[in-house]
């Protein structure tokens, strides 16, 4: 089976059924797990590079006005990796080479024989669909019941700890700094089960902007600022844009010091299987004493940041 991945999600769910050696080609964004180096890189941003989040959501949302792709996909690297499978999306052009440009690719291929898996999660449940039908797809089914139970398995372990933990903190996920955006789609899933109460949107609508006064409407006890494609270290650098975009004097949660910030590249973003991570690193937002274990194990990929934009180890919380 030769097999191309156009999103960093689909690299993940087929390497985790055990088939990375059957990958012909990613995407530029597939960065996990190791060992995709020097694989054919098959897509590439129209974008130039911008600096802030305000830069990028205004170049976004330019080209998606103009009705044009966010991403290329490059036909002859393509037809060079003479794919079986090719797994890509259509949930969000955004997020991903634009399904329309893939099925426009293969029919110029002019190959009968290529399968295209086309994924579209906005629900947990939807990933664990997903995960299946890219294992029946690149012929590993069984294997694909197996990856879903296990990590099931390990939601459920993580919710029933949460909902033995005292309380029920108001969890504001921010999807993208400036503009504010909060987290949709599977979020409210995850914040449900690890123990919080999601604020603003509930499961599998899509990620809403929100004005000053809605934001000061709200009081989170907890906020998780997790911008979809940046690392942790990308966000680190836009500290200073929280006080201005947020309601930072008043807020609860600032007061108080439950503001993390979280690799949003790596976790919460990506519908596959490091969603269950994504779930017990939230879990250790919301009730830090009950999931200290969690907060170990997640050390590198979060930070807490205290009222004076002050930084503390996850570990410590």
């Amino acid at each position: 089976m030769r097999i191309a991945s156009l999103l960093p999600s689909a690299t993940e769910i087929v390497c985790a059924l055990g088939a990375q050696s059957e990958l012909v080609g990613v995407s530029h964004e597939c960065d996990f797990p190791e060992g995709l180096t020097g694989l054919p890189v098959l897509t590439r941003p129209r974008l130039r590079p911008a600096r802030s989040s305000r830069e990028i959501d205004a170049a976004v949302r330019d080209v998606l006005r103009d009705a044009l792709a966010v991403y290329d996909l490059d036909l002859d690297a393509l037809r060079e990796a003479r794919p079986d499978v090719i797994v890509t999306q259509d949930l969000c052009d955004v997020c991903a080479v634009s399904f329309d440009d893939v099925r426009a690719a293969v029919a110029r291929l002019a190959r009968q024989d290529v399968r295209i898996i086309n994924l579209h999660p906005t629900r947990l449940d939807d990933i664990w669909a997903d995960i299946r039908r890219v294992a029946e797809g690149i012929g590993r089914a069984a294997g694909g019941e197996a990856l879903v139970d296990r990590l099931r398995a390990r939601v459920a372990v993580t919710a029933a700890r949460a909902a033995a933990a005292p309380g029920r903190p108001r969890v504001l996920a921010v999807e993208w700094i400036d503009p504010v955006m909060i987290g949709g789609t599977w979020m409210p899933e995850l914040i449900a089960l690890g123990g919080g109460e999601p604020l603003v949107t509930r499961p599998g609508e899509h990620a809403p902007t929100l004005s000053p006064a809605a934001l000061a409407a709200l009081d989170p006890d907890v906020v998780m600022i997790k911008p979809c494609g940046f690392t942790l270290e990308r966000t680190l650098d836009e500290l200073d844009l929280l006080p201005r975009v947020l309601p930072w004097a008043t807020y609860r949660a600032v007061a108080q010091g439950r503001v993390y910030v979280a690799d949003g590249n790596a976790f919460f973003n990506r519908p596959g299987p490091r969603i269950v991570e994504s779930l017990e690193i939230l879990a250790a937002c919301a009730h830090p004493a009950v999931f200290a274990d969690a907060r170990r194990a997640h050390a590198r990929s979060v930070v807490r940041i205290d009222a004076e934009l002050r930084r503390h180890a996850f570990e410590d919380d």
